[in-house]
This record gives C-alpha cells, structure tokens and sequence, in this order.
C-alpha cells in the first residue's frame, strides 16, 4: 500500500490531527483517516493568539471612541485628540447618522463584540473546546460585523468623506480576524467546501489580508487626493 507523501517543507512537528487539536473537527484527516498538515495559523494556540491581538486593540479602540462620545455629549463644541483637520476627525465622524445607525454608538457594538472574540480567545488557550454550531454562530457573527465595517467604510469614504482614525484600526483589526476565521472553519469543516479551495484559501489567507490593506489603502489614497486636487483648484 502506497504511503502519503510529506511535503518536503514540513517535517513531523508540523503534521497536526485535528482529534488533538479540535476533538470533533474531523476534517484535518484524510479520507484514509492519515494526519494532514494544518496551516500554522488555524492550530488553536496561533488561532487564539490572532483573537486576542485583533480583539484587544479594536477593543481599545471602540473604547476610546464610547470616551470621545461621552466627551462630545457633555460638550458639543469639544475638540477630540482624533481631530487632525476638516478631513480626519473623530469628533465630526460622530455627529452623523451612520455613526449611531442602530440608535444609539456604533462603537457600543464594538465593546460588546470584541469583547466575546476576546473571551474565546482566551478559552481556547484555556484548552476550552467548542462544538460545530458554535464556530457557525461565530462565523455568521464575524462575517456580518465584516459587512458591517465594509459598509462604514464605503460611508466615511464617499458619503460623509471624512475618516476617523480609531474607526480605521478597528477596521485594520477586523480583515484578519474575518479572513483567518473563514479560513480556520475551512480547514476545520465547519464551512463545507473543496479540498482545493481550502488549500488554496489556507496557503494565501495572509496574501489575502495584504491586498485587502492595499485595497484600502488606494481608495483612501484616491479618494482623498481627488479631495486635495478640487481644494487647491
């Protein structure tokens, strides 16, 4: 019987079974039931590590924006440590109807949010272990919130055309945590799909991230240095 092949860059510590790693995800086995190599970021230990790190910075940040609210709602006319100029403000960002499109802050959603991403961070380092329905449920939270940044986004850029600083790292934040969770729940089957699309998913997912910044990168970019041009015109 013909043996599987390891690929040549992997050695013995990089095949993981998905029995030690997730008990229950048995899609990190072969067909034959043999071990297969999980990328390095969807293993639970580097997994919770990009949890914590992407939750906690847009923790603070949406934190940081709840106090410059509070801070505008005692005074109006208050001048934010986020207020560069007529085009990067905080303080002016706030004062719009998509900062509050559910009736009250957008950034109390980012607390309540990241602050759950940072708890299942922290309890998969605990060696807590999560059934299927779970990671869909985290799944289906962490794409709308994508959507929802997308959204904001687009709206900062081409409707309100101002930016808010601490709204981009929370944006930063949110292209990682979105595509190696898509990607982990991939690799893991929690999200049915070919075995090719996986591999490929799983091999450029950081590529992924990089041209998702340069893509916003550029519209930034354009966006306001059409801006500029109009201004000095």
């Amino acid at each position: 019987m013909a043996k599987s092949k390891i690929p040549a860059a992997l050695d013995s510590t990089d095949l993981i079974d998905a029995d030690d790693d997730d008990p229950g995800q048995p899609q990190s086995r072969s067909p034959r039931g043999t071990a297969t190599a999980l990328p390095w970021i969807t293993q639970t230990r580097p997994y919770a590590v990009l949890l914590l790190i992407t939750s906690l910075v847009a923790f603070i940040a949406s934190f940081a924006l709840v106090l410059d609210k509070l801070q505008l709602l005692e005074n109006p006319n208050a001048k934010l440590g986020c207020d560069v100029n007529a085009f990067v403000s905080c303080g002016a960002v706030m004062g719009t109807w998509q900062a509050s499109l559910f009736g009250f802050p957008n950034p109390y959603i980012g607390i309540v949010a990241f602050g759950i991403v940072f708890a299942l961070g922290m309890s998969l380092l605990a060696g807590a272990k999560f059934a299927r329905w779970y990671w869909v449920c985290f799944q289906i939270g962490v794409t709308l919130g994508m959507v929802f940044i997308v959204w904001l986004w687009s709206q900062a850029l081409y409707s309100i055309t101002i930016l808010c600083p601490y709204c981009m790292i929370v944006w930063a934040m949110m292209i990682p945590l979105f595509i190696w969770t898509t990607i982990r729940n991939l690799v893991h089957g929690v999200i049915p799909a070919p075995a090719g699309l996986v591999r490929v998913l799983s091999t450029w997912g950081w590529t992924i991230v990089v041209l998702l910044y340069l893509a916003a990168i550029a519209t930034i970019f354009f966006q306001f240095i059409n801006l500029f041009v109009r201004s000095t015109a």
